[in-house]
Formats: C-alpha cells, sequence, structure tokens
C-alpha cells in the first residue's frame, strides 16, 4: 500500500509568500522613509544657513544704507530721509513676510513616501475587493 506524499498545504505556502511579501514591501517603504527624511533634514538645514546669511548680509546692507541716505539727506530734513527708509524696511518686511507665509503653506513632508503608502492602500483594496 502506497502511502500519499506529504505536500504542504497551498494555505501555507500562500500564506507565507504574503507574509514574504508584506515584509519586501514594508521594508521598501521604510527605506524610502528614511532617504526622504534624510532629504528633508538636509532641506532644513539648507533653509536656515541660506536663512542666516540673508539676514546677517541685509542686515549690514540696511545698516549701511541708512547711513548713507541719513548722511546725504541730513541738511535738508533728518526726519524725512529717516522716515522713507523706515518706509522701505516695512516694505521689505511685509514682502519676506507674505513669501514666508506662502513657502509654509505649500511644504510638505516627505510627500513621496504618503503618495507610495497611498498607492499601496489602494492596490490592497483592489486586490481584496
Amino acid at each position: 500500500m502506497d502511502k500519499p506524499e506529504e505536500t504542504p498545504l497551498p494555505l501555507t505556502d500562500a500564506s507565507r509568500k504574503v507574509a514574504h511579501r508584506f515584509f519586501v514591501i514594508l521594508e521598501n517603504r521604510l527605506q524610502l522613509l528614511m532617504v526622504e527624511a534624510q532629504e528633508e533634514r538636509e532641506r532644513v538645514l539648507l533653509f536656515i544657513w541660506l536663512g542666516l546669511g540673508i539676514v546677517v548680509f541685509a542686515l549690514l546692507a540696511g545698516v549701511a544704507l541708512t547711513v548713507v541716505v541719513a548722511v546725504a539727506f541730513w541738511r535738508h530734513s533728518p526726519v524725512i530721509a529717516l522716515l522713507a527708509l523706515t518706509g522701505v524696511y516695512c516694505a521689505a518686511a511685509v514682502f519676506l513676510y507674505t513669501r514666508l507665509l506662502r513657502l509654509q503653506r505649500d511644504w510638505q513632508t516627505l510627500p513621496e513616501t504618503l503618495d507610495q503608502l497611498r498607492k499601496d492602500r489602494e492596490c490592497l483594496e483592489k486586490s481584496i475587493s
């Protein structure tokens, strides 16, 4: 009498394959997340350094401009010269403030990771349905 050969259950193989694919996808997404986190960190650091440089040189230029205008127009009317400079500086501050608000509003953190997770969810929903 022949014994039937023992074969692994198809359900076991299928669940093993699904688990393997799940962990491969999870590893892939974590790697993507780490790469994007590194890019975000570098972008933020560059943003900070450029911002500091802009502030320092703008401050130096503003001081130099203030001295030049005050010296040039001191004889005519020092108050009007200083008020004109104040207006220019306020206009520049408002312009930069609006740019900063726009940048903050449009800022996206980890867009590729979120997009990939959304695609994974849609694919999983299609396969389950």
